[in-house]
C-alpha cells in the first residue's frame, strides 16, 4: 500500500519527466548511476526475458563519435521538412551527447531466453517493448533524483554498433544522455516550440470497439 504522499510522488514524477537536451558538466556519483540501472533492470519484461543491456559511456572521445552519428542522421532527416518546421528540426540539439557526463546505450537481445519465450512466440516485438519499459523506469528514477535525461532517437543503428562494438544481432534501442541541468523545461520541448499540440485524451479513448466513444 502507498501513502497519499507516496502516490502523489509517483504521479509528480510521471508528469514532471522531460526530454532534456542541455546538461551541466557536473559528475554523477557512481551510487546514483547504479540506482538508475537497478531501476531499469526491475522493469517488467514479457516472459521475464530481460532482453536489455546497458553500455555506460563516459569517454569524451566515444561521446564525440556518438554525437557525430546523431548529427549525421539529423541532417539527413531534415530534408523531409520545409520552412519553419525544418528550422525547428535542425535546431534540435545533439550537443547533449557531448555535454552530459554520461550516455547510456540501452540495447535489446532478441535471442535472450532462447527460441521459445512466453509471449514473444505470439508477438515478437515484445522484447523491444520490454526494453522500452526499462528505459522508462530509468527515466523516472533519474527525474526523482533531480537528474535530466535526453533520448536521442535519430541515428543509424549500424553506426552505433560500430562505435560501441555491439554484435550485429543486438539492437541498440536508445541513447540516453544523463546529467544535471539548469534548463529543465516546464513542458516538453516539442510542445513548447509548437512542433505539435498534445492530443486530447478523451478523443483517444474508445469503449468496447475502435471508434466507439
Amino acid at each position: 500500500m502507498f501513502t497519499d504522499e507516496e502516490r502523489d510522488a509517483v504521479y509528480k514524477t510521471i508528469f514532471t519527466r522531460r526530454d532534456v537536451r542541455s546538461f551541466l558538466p557536473d559528475p554523477i556519483s557512481e551510487e546514483i548511476v547504479q540506482k538508475l540501472l537497478n531501476a531499469a533492470h526491475h522493469a517488467p519484461s514479457v516472459g521475464f526475458m530481460q532482453p536489455w543491456n546497458f553500455i555506460v559511456v563516459s569517454s569524451p572521445k566515444v561521446k564525440e563519435k556518438l554525437a557525430w552519428a546523431a548529427d549525421k542522421e539529423r541532417r539527413a532527416l531534415a530534408i523531409h521538412y520545409e520552412g519553419e518546421k525544418e528550422n525547428k528540426f535542425l535546431s534540435l540539439k545533439v550537443e547533449g551527447l557531448k555535454e552530459a557526463p554520461i550516455t547510456i546505450c540501452v540495447t535489446c537481445d532478441p535471442t535472450r531466453g532462447g527460441s521459445h519465450v512466453l509471449g514473444r512466440n505470439s508477438i515478437p516485438e515484445t522484447d523491444v517493448l520490454s526494453t522500452a519499459c526499462a528505459i522508462q523506469n530509468m527515466w523516472l528514477a533519474a527525474c526523482s533524483e533531480g537528474l535530466a535525461m535526453g533520448w536521442v532517437s535519430f541515428y543509424k543503428k549500424n553506426d552505433i554498433r560500430d562505435i560501441l562494438e555491439i554484435p550485429p544481432y543486438i539492437d541498440p534501442i536508445a541513447l540516453m544522455s544523463i546529467g544535471y541541468t539548469d534548463q529543465y523545461p516546464e513542458k516538453p520541448l516539442l510542445e513548447s516550440s509548437n512542433w505539435r499540440k498534445r492530443e486530447s485524451l478523451t478523443e483517444l479513448i474508445f469503449q468496447d470497439k475502435w471508434g466507439s466513444q
